[in-house]
Parts: C-alpha cells; sequence; structure tokens
C-alpha cells in the first residue's frame, strides 16, 4: 500500500509561506492570484500538502491549465536578446 497524498485541499486555516511575497497565504489566494487563474508556482508550493496537480486539473479546464503550467512564454535569454537588438537599431535610426 502506498501513501498518495488527498485530493482535498488542506483546510482553510492552512497557510504556507509564499516564496514570491515572503510572508503566510492560504491557497485561496495562490488559486487566483494571476489574473483568476492560479500562481505559476502553485504546484511547487503545495505539492507537499495534498495532490495539488490532481486537484487542479479538476478544476481547471485543459485550457486553463496549460496556460499557467504547460506554456512557457520565451526564455529569458531570448528576451535579452530582442531587448539589445531593439536598442541597436534604436540607435542606428537615431544618429
Amino acid at each position: 500500500m502506498t501513501d498518495t497524498p488527498p485530493v482535498t485541499p488542506p483546510e482553510k486555516s492552512c497557510e504556507i509561506r509564499c516564496p514570491r511575497l515572503g510572508h503566510q497565504i492560504h491557497l485561496s489566494y495562490c488559486r487566483s492570484e494571476n489574473r483568476g487563474l492560479p500562481c505559476f508556482k502553485t504546484l511547487d508550493c503545495w505539492h507537499p500538502y495534498f495532490d495539488v496537480h490532481r486537484f487542479l486539473k479538476q478544476t481547471l479546464t485543459e485550457e486553463q491549465f496549460k496556460k499557467v503550467f504547460v506554456k512557457k512564454g520565451p526564455p529569458k535569454i531570448l528576451s535579452l536578446i530582442e531587448i539589445i537588438e531593439q536598442a541597436q537599431k534604436d540607435r542606428e535610426s537615431g544618429d
């Protein structure tokens, strides 16, 4: 028999420390922090307390889940390169 975490979220009184905010928060905040969608770190932060992955797969649409947890933006290095290239173009056109 394996110990599987429960799918039910912990009691409303349960708070954990948010690595982004630096203070205690409830799951309800994490579930809606991202313009009504969960924070991208919700899976990482809450997995020790319950099966948050399965819970969110049950409560979000497939599109919402993918938007938050699967689809990632471009890597930082690409964003930096684009900013540098744009700055160089702006500088050249300003001369």
